[in-house]
């Protein structure tokens, strides 16, 4: 598991799975889901990921439950406490104590939020068509819309696909060109040149200039976490990538605000 090291206040709680788990007894999910796939919607057995799931519950001392969302690459960003299970959207925000906000990802980035009061906590799904399309807007949104200004809001960026693994079209820089309302954001380090029309994204870089832009007070995390290539300490991969592997699993990022 990864912890966030970031100045949230002590009630915000915050974690990143990842592919496996050193501890025994711990992920269910055999080859090529092993082994603590997370995700419903990629074809593993149904009662594995149910177990997953619980066993993330148990880890997550005083989330007594976690909303899991149908992620569609979308903007949408609704209230965790006012919805169920597997809506169809790719962010949520709760100011309800002991109730997750979670999202899955096996390259796309995964945003947590809190506001440094501790009385909101967000997570979003940033792939790059969310990116562009203005997820991370929205969540912040849903901050400023409780009378929490952005400039009192921080943000962790987990692990993610890296700029030199992450190769897309001149299509994707296109969507990246404008963000609100036309004011130009994004720089050339966000897009590297690759072979012939093919360009190197950075995920990470667009989404911390994206959020520097709407004004939030400070943005962390590890840019050095490749879901694509990272290894851990027994050569192995450590986290999961549909890039590098079509059928895997999905690891997740999850925060909470604590109970009293």
């Amino acid at each position: 598991m990864i912890i966030p090291q970031w100045p949230a206040p002590d009630n915000v709680k915050a974690l990143a799975t990842e592919r496996e788990v050193s501890a025994a007894g711990v992920g269910h999910s055999l080859s090529p889901y092993h082994s603590l796939n997370l995700g419903e919607h990629v074809n593993d057995h149904p009662n594995c990921v149910t177990h997953n799931r619980q066993q993330l519950l148990d880890y997550a001392h005083g989330c007594q439950e976690i909303r899991w969302l149908q992620q569609v690459h979308g903007t949408d960003c609704p209230d965790a406490h006012l919805v169920e299970n597997s809506i169809k959207a790719d962010a949520t925000f709760t100011q309800t104590p002991a109730l997750g906000c979670a999202v899955m990802t096996a390259d796309c980035l995964p945003v947590l939020f809190c506001d440094l009061q501790g009385r909101q906590v967000a997570a979003a799904h940033a792939g790059w068509r969310g990116l562009a399309q203005g997820v991370l807007a929205n969540t912040l949104t849903s901050f400023v819309n409780n009378g929490i200004k952005a400039n009192q809001v921080i943000a962790w960026l987990g692990p993610a696909i890296s700029q030199a693994a992450f190769e897309v079209g001149p299509d994707v820089r296109l969507a990246f060109e404008y963000f609100d309302e036309g004011q130009s954001w994004a720089d050339e380090q966000c897009f590297m040149a690759g072979q012939g029309d093919r360009l190197q994204a950075n995920l990470y870089r667009l989404a911390r200039l994206q959020l520097e832009h709407l004004g939030i007070a400070g943005v962390y995390g590890d840019e050095t976490l490749c879901t694509f290539s990272t290894l851990d300490q027994h050569n192995e991969h450590r986290f999961f990538s549909y890039r590098r592997q079509a059928v895997t699993g999905r690891q997740a990022s999850l925060i909470w605000l604590a109970g009293s």
